[in-house]
């Protein structure tokens, strides 16, 4: 523990979202004692800031923490950083706690919190429903997922993080609604790109376009965050396109293994792997708008 009695914190994976989550926690005096990314210059860019320990294999991590928060790329990334041998956050784990925040699936999650318990050490998953500013400003949407005695342990640290924390229930619960709430975003914002792209080849004035989705059944939350991106071609990345074919198709994998057939999901995750096989998967969501509209060269490539 530090002085002032709060955990002691370690962050595996510091990229955007991570290192957000990072300087949100120090600013408002939780000690980073370690900081861990496969991507050095990330890790060491967020410890300049923070004064961390940039630690490079990942037992230093679990030594130097109380609580070690996990935000990671898919579910290999979280198989790795949870070995059962080799380099791992499992080493002498005992009493410490994990807070899993990456979008991987159900099943890696489950796992996850398995192996923890195996080690005699705790851990929750953390699902995030929201971006890169709400994560530094501290007003996340969380959802938690595994045992709620870990989550009351935690609550004063999740809710510095987030504006809305949400208790879902077991292992693996908080998990399924993230892919759920990702592939209806999803699903979203291919079609209002499609939208706005049959409107620019009508030769509509988008700005209108977009005020009259806005006042009917055809506004959304992604009409607001991404409508004007899509018309600007303006695609800084706050959530990617790569990351939207990944959590689409974890959620289709979920309802085929529910016996559903869920075609509007794959038309909307085949999208977004075009983006990534066109070489446009590191824009943002937004960038699929890119392969909709009629005066841009992606738009002609073949599916």
């Amino acid at each position: 523990m530090s002085a002032n009695g709060s955990p002691n914190i370690g962050v595996v994976g510091v990229g955007r979202m991570g290192a957000a989550i990072t300087l949100r926690l120090s600013e408002v005096g939780y000690k980073i004692a370690a900081v861990y990314d496969m991507y050095a210059p990330s890790a060491e860019a967020v410890a300049k800031e923070t004064g961390a320990h940039v630690a490079t294999d990942l037992a230093r991590v679990t030594a130097l923490s109380d609580v070690i928060i996990t935000v990671v790329t898919d579910d290999s990334a979280m198989q790795k950083i949870f070995a059962a041998d080799g380099d791992s956050l499992l080493i002498d784990a005992k009493g410490k706690v994990f807070v899993n925040c990456a979008t991987v699936s159900p099943a890696a999650h489950v796992e996850a919190i398995r192996r923890a318990e195996a080690a005699g050490a705790h851990a929750i998953e953390a699902l995030m429903a929201s971006s890169i500013p709400q994560a530094r400003e501290g007003t996340l949407y969380l959802m938690a997922g595994g045992d709620r005695g870990v989550f009351d342990q935690l609550r004063p640290m999740l809710e510095k993080m987030s504006k809305s924390l949400r208790y879902i229930g077991p292992a693996g619960s908080a998990a399924q609604v993230k892919a759920l709430v990702n592939m209806v975003m999803n699903i979203n914002t291919a079609g209002l790109a499609e939208g706005l792209g049959i409107g620019d080849a009508l030769g509509l004035d988008l700005t209108m376009l977009r005020e009259v989705f806005s006042q009917t059944g055809a506004n959304s939350r992604v009409l607001e965050t991404d409508g004007l991106d899509m018309q600007n071609r303006e695609h800084d990345v706050f959530f990617s396109g790569a990351h939207a074919a990944k959590d689409s198709h974890i959620a289709i994998a979920l309802g085929k293994a529910a016996g559903l057939d869920v075609p509007v999901a794959e038309a909307s995750a085949a999208q977004f792997d075009r983006m990534v096989v066109a070489g446009i998967g590191e824009l943002d969501k937004s960038g699929v708008a890119e392969l909709t509209f009629r005066t841009r060269a992606l738009s002609h490539q073949s599916t």
